[in-house]
């Protein structure tokens, strides 16, 4: 079976690599110096998640990503 993930990027201010996060498995996320390594480590970090995910119970629907949004807030 196959199914399509929303892959959150940011880059770590410290480090400088890209971090990534799946917006529909929360605690699934890599990081890597370039977009490709992402993608690539990505790809294995969700393999990994659903096969553990299939081990504790059968896989269910998935949340449905909607977007971003900014928002401002003064401190």
């Amino acid at each position: 079976m196959s199914y399509e993930f929303t892959i959150i990027i940011e880059r770590d201010p410290e480090s400088g690599w890209l971090i990534g996060s799946v917006a529909e498995l929360p605690g699934c996320y890599s990081q890597a110096p370039s977009l490709a390594e992402l993608e690539s480590n990505m790809r294995e970090a969700i393999q990994v998640y659903l096969e553990t995910l299939e081990e504790r119970e059968p896989l269910e629907p998935f949340p449905t990503f909607v977007g971003l949004q900014r928002v401002e807030v003064a401190a």
